[in-house]
């Protein structure tokens, strides 16, 4: 495995993955609809191509579910117990996944480039140091290093976005 490869997988084990890049960005999202997602106060998610995450094992099914856009996010979850593993944003399209990054094995290895939508975050819950906060969104293009945007522009010129 390389030195930008990471493993997850389900609470039940039987699914495995692996991203084989480093992600393009990695959000720590505190709105209404990931919290209620996640079933925490917050989510974490860690963004890469599509074609960089490997399902190794296990079986997964996809469900529906709106974004704060009104486009549908398709979650990937572990068909045996449920847990959400990934998610294509239906603004991102196919080309990019969102991987959760509780479900890797070692979360700890990715911090987060940005705290997203920190002015619905919960009162109790306190922001990375270091990080930048973002009342809602932020632009891209003023955050990631320039090879890390050429990535995302990449992915979203594949899927007519850009």
């Amino acid at each position: 495995m390389s030195d930008t490869a990471r493993e997850g997988g389900c609470a039940c084990g039987q699914v495995r993955y692996r991203v084989s890049a480093a992600p393009i960005f990695v959000n720590q999202c505190h709105c209404s609809l990931c919290r209620r997602q996640s079933g925490s106060a917050f989510a974490v998610n860690l963004f890469v191509e599509t074609e960089e995450v490997a399902l190794l094992s296990g079986e997964v099914t996809e469900s529906s579910v709106p974004t704060g856009s009104g486009a549908e996010q398709a979650i990937v979850r572990c068909r045996a117990c449920g847990t959400a593993l990934w998610s294509h944003y239906g603004g991102l399209g196919r080309g990019m996944s969102a991987v959760r990054a509780g479900t890797l094995d070692d979360p700890g290895g990715v911090t987060p480039d940005a705290a997203i939508y920190v002015a619905t975050r919960l009162p109790w819950v306190p922001l990375p140091e270091g990080v930048p906060a973002f009342e809602a969104f932020y632009r891209p293009s003023e955050l990631l290093p320039p090879d890390r945007y050429a990535r995302l522009k990449a992915v979203l010129q594949g899927n007519g976005r850009a």
